[in-house]
């Protein structure tokens, strides 16, 4: 079966840290994109960071940038999203992402608290 699964996610205080992990089973990422997506309450889902097609140069949004790393490990085919100094705005469900076969595969999301 193709899937994504993320974890990792949780409740954290401001400034806290978490690291997510997303692992695809069914496929491996290949050179295809690697995407993780925030979703606020009453939001839509934004892009945070990815790797594109054929490149393993991270982008970052502008409001994650210097504090939100993305990586991954081909190896153990798993996505990886360290986030630091989080903040209250951070609250909702990530998503990992990625392509195979012409399929959009997503993930089943993983729940991020910023709450003191």
């Amino acid at each position: 079966q193709v899937q994504l699964v993320e974890s990792g996610g949780g409740l954290v205080q401001p400034g806290g840290s978490l690291k997510l992990s997303c692992v695809a089973s069914g496929f491996t990422f290949g050179n295809s994109y690697v995407r993780w997506y925030q979703q606020a309450p009453g939001s839509t889902r934004y892009l945070l960071a990815f790797f594109a097609i054929n490149s393993r140069k991270p982008t970052y949004r502008q409001s994650v940038a210097g504090r939100f790393t993305i990586s991954r490990n081909d190896a153990d085919n798993t996505a990886y999203l360290e986030m630091k100094d989080l903040r209250r705005s951070d609250t909702g469900v990530y998503y990992c992402n990625s392509k195979f076969e012409g399929q959009d595969i997503w993930g089943q999301g993983t729940q991020v608290t910023v709450s003191s």
